[in-house]
């Protein structure tokens, strides 16, 4: 765990206003705390960031109060933290976390266009090659080439409901049980770029989709259930504090799945660092002075 304080650069101080933003362990969660926290401060807020947290840790971090406030994602909410069935369409996804969480006084608001569910990518130009653009069209290229085509998976997403078997039936073909590469999630895609494979398992919003120039297939008939990033916050806390709902909208309104990837890049793979990219992609926008 680690925290780290920004204090308001105004002239009184010490901010009266505090908060506590929460985050995850991975780059996207690291960009969106900071990108918060910088706006925050910009209104005047002192922020306290808890980052570099599992997904459960975090989560109860927030339940309990230790964290005021984080972005989620409504899938993750939904059927990890909520035990629910997965919701296709994100507006009704939104709802229901938003209805559930009520309950332990948890507001759900700022439903962004960052998508970060599991896709499929192929190689840009192999891809145009075999004329695939979405889901439907690779299966129909395997059904009509069995054994042709092989897939880099890790080992989850191979074997659950909403992986590889649910979106064979979905979409009507089959890889061979030779055809699917097993391996850590975080080697497929080299896997896909080394020409190992053929077709690989991402997230909508991976660098690597960029690094590599691979593309992601479309989801046509809608198997992949909504990842959408939202804020969570504590009803407490908004209540204290409203303005932290328009705030956190001017996030929501200006950031999806491909700007993510663009950021998440600069980090991940040219090596910049988070609070580097996080405020110059706030500045560049106008959304904090100079």
């Amino acid at each position: 765990m680690t925290a780290v304080i920004l204090a308001s650069c105004s002239g009184i101080g010490i901010a009266e206003k505090e908060v506590t933003v929460g985050g995850k362990n991975f780059t996207e969660q690291y960009l969106l705390s900071e990108m918060t926290a910088f706006l925050l401060v910009e209104e005047g807020f002192k922020v306290n960031q808890m980052n570099n947290l599992g997904s459960s840790v975090v989560r109860s971090a927030l339940e309990n109060g230790q964290v005021d406030l984080m972005w989620e994602y409504t899938g993750t909410a939904l059927m990890t933290y909520m035990g629910e069935e997965p919701i296709i369409d994100p507006g009704e996804a939104f709802e229901k976390v938003k209805e559930i969480d009520s309950e332990k006084e948890i507001h759900w608001m700022n439903m962004s266009n960052v998508n970060n569910t599991y896709a499929l990518a192929m190689r840009a130009e192999q891809a145009e090659e075999l004329g695939i653009e979405s889901i439907s069209d690779l299966a129909e290229y395997i059904n009509e080439n069995p054994g042709e085509l092989s897939m880099a998976s890790d080992a989850e997403f191979a074997n659950r409901a909403d992986g590889i078997p649910g979106l064979q039936e979905t979409y009507g073909f089959e890889f061979g049980s030779t055809q699917i590469n097993q391996m850590d999630i975080g080697l497929t895609q080299r896997a896909l770029d080394n020409e190992q494979v053929e077709v690989s398992v991402a997230f909508e919003t991976d660098a690597t989709i960029k690094s590599y120039n691979l593309i992601v297939l479309e989801d046509d008939q809608e198997f992949f259930p909504p990842y959408r990033a939202a804020v969570s916050i504590n009803q407490d806390i908004l209540d204290e504090y409203p303005e932290i709902e328009d705030i956190t909208a001017i996030l929501a309104e200006r950031l999806d799945s491909s700007i993510m990837r663009e950021l998440n890049y600069r980090v991940d793979i040219d090596g910049e660092s988070v609070s580097v990219v996080a405020y110059e992609w706030l500045r560049d926008n106008g959304l904090v002075e100079e």
